[in-house]
Parts: structure tokens; C-alpha cells; sequence
């Protein structure tokens, strides 16, 4: 028995000497020096840290606990350099905010325009170090988004803590007495300015699902070779073609249908299961043709995203843009904010944002349904929203 005994304890004894040894190493390359604007950034993650309020998440910015790649350290200081500049020139409000094509044109930067950004970093946190330690509270919706997302990346939802730097950044820049409103406004300029992939939504998802309503399918627009089941919330191919009567609404080419209500105003959140095939989901602008076989796309009227061949997932933007295949979900979720001109698609069971159109809205939307299936239905989802809310998201101009 002892010798059995001799035979598991020293197994266990081995893998208590790798953790430790694996430990003792990562110890070390925690140690490595870091260059210059690796240690930028944690400065300012510790300079923010101490200023404001309930920001403890910095702390493993500042403590090397979470190290950021020096490509992403110098987008980060060229970004907000660029931030820091327009509000020097504009009123403190999100519609001065630098749009998209600003940053695009920070990845040509030279060295020495790198330079620039962090003296221009540099004199802002020199009037942020002259503030009393914890003189900033970041209002209970910020606190509770950074602890969401210090739980997300301690679980590997997300791959840094980026986000966090950015919501506090944003506590101290923006002239906002109502902080409630802080996160919706950072997502929603998020989703302006990166329209691809922000790999996971933070508490603000409450707030889109608070958006939800009923979406119907309108019979009169389905392609005859639609199934719709009886509640108007499931749709797939048949193997015949309905005699119906030919609409100029209805779909003749594609396999799709819209939504009974076209929307013109305000937030709407809804969901669709989707199978492992063909579909497509987005809007229909009223005007849009829906006969025969044309591309589906923002030059005919449509903003859609759509996976082809079970492996290729893209918004249809001309031409198109392909999203990786990592994005491809099972269950999407659709939010329209008319007023402020976006469309924004989630994959839901990751809450994770996939995509996002930025344009502003002149007409009706209806929302749009496509699938190739034969068996498995594509299902939309209406979730019930969890308060009443009559303005969902706040009001941002620009």
C-alpha cells in the first residue's frame, strides 16, 4: 500500500515543481524592462489610478500585471493626443470627438509625430497629477462597468484592459453632469470610430436590451418559397413555390422577407437564431427595390450582414467587408438607433459587438430576414425589456 502510495504522491510532486517553475518564469518576463511607450502607458494608468475613484482595475495596468503590445501603447497615445488636441479647439462634447478617418491616418505617423503626441499627452497629465488623489468619482454606471470588465479579462473575455482606460479617460474629458450616460456614450463612440469587432460589450448591454420590441414577419413581402410559421417568428426554404399574389413589396429572387413596421425614429433591439448556412440580417430602407437577384448591399438600400457558405461572414458595404471567422455567431442581436444614425450587430450568447454602420437615416427601416435552410428555421427573438425606458440611449449629437 505505501508503495502505491510513493507511486501517486510522486506525480503530484512533479507538477508542483513545473507550476512553480512556470511561475518563477513568468515572474521574470513580468520584470522585463519595459520600452518607452509601454512605460508611458502605465504611467498614465497609475497618474488616472490615483485621481480617480474606484479605478483600482489600473492598477494591473501600472503593476505589469496586464502589458499591452508597444504597437497598441503608441495607437493608443497617437488617439488620444488627437482627442486631447480637438477638445483644446472645440467645446468638451462627444460630437468634437475625432472621427474614423482621423485615426486612420495616425497609422502613416512618423517618429517624430509620435514625439508630439506625447508632449501633448504629457502637459495634460501634468495638470492631472495636480489634482488631489481621488478627487474624481467616475459615477456608479463607470464603477460598474469597470468591474464588469475586470472580471472579463480576469476570465479571458477580453484580451486587455483597454476599455477600462478608455472609460476613465472619458470620465475626466467629457463635460457630462449626468454621468449615468457615460458608457452608452462610450460604446456608441466606439462603434463610430472602430466599426469592426469590439471584442466584448460591457454593462452598457442592459441598455440595448432594454431597446427590444415585437418584430413580425410581413407575409406580403416573404419570397414564395418561404415557410413562416403561424406566429410570423420563424421562417425557412419549402421545396415548392407558393402560388401568392406577386406584390411589388414582395421578394421574388432572394430568400427573404422584413418586418411589418417600418421604423423611423428612436432604439430598437431584436434578436434572430441563425443556423450554421446561408443568412442574411440587417435593414431594408423603404425605397429599396426587392425583385430578382441584385446585390443586397448599402447601394441598393440595404445594410446587412450575411454569412455565405457557412464560412464567410460580411457586411455588405461596397465593396464588401469580410469579418473574420472567429465572429460568426449562432444568435445575433440587431440594435437601430435611428436619431444617431447606427446600425450595430452583437453576437449575443458572447456579448460581443461584430459590426456596426454609421450613416444617417431619410427613410423608413425595415428589418430583414434571409436564409437558405431547409430544416432549421431561422427564429427571431423579441425580448422583453427589462424597464420601461423611454429613452434608451442618450441623446449624442454628431
Amino acid at each position: 500500500m505505501m508503495q502505491c502510495f510513493h507511486f501517486m504522491v510522486e506525480p503530484a510532486k512533479t507538477l508542483t515543481a513545473k507550476i512553480k517553475e512556470s511561475h518563477k518564469k513568468a515572474k521574470k518576463d513580468k520584470c522585463e524592462p519595459l520600452d518607452e511607450d509601454q512605460q508611458f502607458v502605465a504611467e498614465l494608468a497609475r497618474d488616472l489610478s490615483r485621481v480617480c475613484q474606484k479605478s483600482a482595475v489600473l492598477e494591473h495596468i501600472w503593476k505589469q500585471d496586464d502589458t499591452w503590445p508597444p504597437s497598441l501603447c503608441r495607437a493608443f497615445i497617437l488617439q488620444w493626443a488627437s482627442i486631447l488636441e480637438s477638445k483644446q479647439k472645440r467645446p468638451m462634447q462627444t460630437d468634437g470627438w475625432p472621427k474614423m478617418e482621423e485615426f486612420e491616418q495616425t497609422a502613416m505617423l512618423n517618429t517624430q509625430d509620435l514625439l508630439q503626441a506625447r508632449i501633448a499627452m504629457l502637459k495634460w497629465m501634468k495638470d492631472l497629477r495636480a489634482q488631489p488623489e481621488q478627487s474624481v468619482w467616475p459615477g456608479e454606471p463607470v464603477e460598474k462597468v469597470l468591474e464588469d470588465l475586470q472580471s472579463a479579462w480576469r476570465w479571458g473575455r477580453m484580451p486587455n484592459l483597454l476599455t477600462a482606460m478608455e472609460l476613465v479617460m472619458w470620465t475626466f474629458m467629457i463635460q457630462c453632469p449626468d454621468k449615468d450616460t457615460i458608457p452608452q456614450q462610450w460604446l456608441m463612440w466606439k462603434q463610430r470610430t472602430q466599426k469592426i469587432a469590439i471584442p466584448y460589450i460591457p454593462q452598457p448591454w442592459d441598455w440595448i436590451s432594454d431597446a427590444a420590441g415585437e418584430v413580425n414577419l410581413d407575409l406580403d413581402t416573404a419570397n414564395p418559397d418561404l415557410l413562416i410559421s403561424a406566429n410570423d417568428k420563424k421562417m425557412r426554404c419549402g421545396f415548392e413555390r407558393k402560388d401568392v399574389p406577386n406584390y411589388h413589396q414582395r421578394f421574388d429572387g432572394w430568400w427573404c422577407a422584413v418586418g411589418v413596421e417600418g421604423l423611423g425614429s428612436g432604439c430598437h433591439y431584436w434578436e434572430a437564431e441563425v443556423g450554421e448556412r446561408d443568412w442574411r440580417l440587417g435593414v431594408a430602407k423603404e425605397s429599396a427595390l426587392r425583385k430578382g437577384f441584385k446585390s443586397l448591399n448599402t447601394d441598393t438600400g440595404y445594410l446587412t450582414l450575411r454569412l455565405e457558405r457557412g464560412t464567410e461572414l460580411k457586411a455588405l458595404t461596397v465593396p464588401f467587408t469580410a469579418l473574420p471567422p472567429s465572429l460568426i455567431p449562432r444568435k445575433v442581436g440587431i440594435f437601430l438607433d435611428y436619431d444617431h444614425g447606427q446600425l450595430s450587430f452583437y453576437d449575443v450568447d458572447k456579448r460581443c459587438h461584430i459590426y456596426t454602420y454609421n450613416e444617417s437615416f431619410a427613410e423608413k427601416l425595415f428589418p430583414l430576414f434571409g436564409t437558405v435552410e431547409i430544416v432549421k428555421d431561422l427564429v427571431i427573438k423579441s425580448p422583453l425589456a427589462k424597464t420601461q425606458c423611454l429613452c434608451p440611449l442618450p441623446c449624442l449629437s454628431g
